[in-house]
């Protein structure tokens, strides 16, 4: 799904009162119904990132933790099993999960010995079970599973669909008969930063050479793809030539200027993909 930057703008604007809720999203997907479910989701969860970065710093003072610290204290001393750290977060329009960590961080200063480290604070997170107190563990337990767009959860979630549409795009080149290296081929050989396919031979896509293909199972936004541009996309054009990059959730059409300068933007597989001495490739 391609937008215009006016249509991604009437779409983030609505979100700007809206609650990360996935009863938001399906109000948001009513709002919108031209829009795929995913897309939508898609923006939804960067446009509520952006947000807690540009807020993160003031729910991490040492002012604000004790506050919340001493709320979720008094909270559960009143009713252990009420949703007290979700509706914290909900109060104080933060992330459950962010929210959650804070709280767990806190608690286990005060009752272990050594300062907990990041791995500890990770593996309770992702295993509330094992954190030393029944109620604190149900507490981020109702956190975790409320945050659509954070935590141990989400992670696992994107990680899966990062890796099924990489290998739908595997899949797509096979059935091209497309000759390529995949990026563990490619760390084997030595190289630290690769896209995801370098086509052994190039193919031509819309008048314009391909040498790789990059699977980005989101949207393209502006912050998104900039940052992309900076850290990925244009050193692999340095090392490996022009590429193609598939925002499988759709793109900011005003994004897809850098065709002569060798990127090309795509929302789905090409159809019209050239090889070498053969013509268009059958659809």
């Amino acid at each position: 799904m391609i937008l215009t930057k006016a249509q991604y703008d009437e779409i983030a604007q609505c979100l700007v009162c809206v609650p990360p809720t996935r009863q938001s999203l399906r109000k948001l997907k009513q709002r919108f119904p031209s829009q795929s479910q995913a897309t939508l989701l898609s923006i939804f969860s960067q446009e509520y990132q952006k947000h807690i970065k540009r807020t993160h710093a003031k729910h991490h003072t040492s002012e604000a933790i004790e506050s919340y610290y001493q709320r979720y204290l008094r909270g559960v001393g009143k009713n252990g099993a009420a949703p007290v750290l979700l509706e914290l977060a909900n109060e104080v329009d933060y992330s459950p999960s962010l929210m959650a960590r804070i709280i767990l961080e806190r608690f286990l200063q005060e009752h272990e010995e050594t300062p907990p480290s990041k791995s500890v604070i990770n593996s309770l997170l992702r295993d509330p079970s094992q954190i030393p107190d029944g109620v604190l563990a149900n507490q981020v337990y109702q956190c975790t599973v409320n945050d659509c767009c954070y935590g141990p959860l989400v992670d696992c979630i994107k990680h899966a669909i990062g890796h099924e549409h990489e290998i739908l795009l595997r899949d797509l080149l096979l059935e091209k008969n497309l000759s390529f290296l995949d990026e563990d081929q490619l760390r084997a050989k030595g190289y630290d930063k690769t896209p995801d396919f370098i086509l052994q031979v190039p193919v031509a896509v819309e008048g314009h050479i391909i040498h790789w293909i990059e699977s980005k199972a989101s949207f393209g936004d502006e912050c998104s793809h900039h940052a992309y541009l900076h850290d990925q996309f244009w050193s692999y054009w340095n090392r490996f030539g022009p590429g193609l990059v598939i925002y499988w959730y759709g793109f900011i059409q005003e994004l897809d200027c850098n065709r002569e300068r060798g990127i090309l933007l795509k929302a789905c597989f090409p159809t019209d993909i050239v090889t070498l001495g053969q013509g268009a490739a059958a659809p």
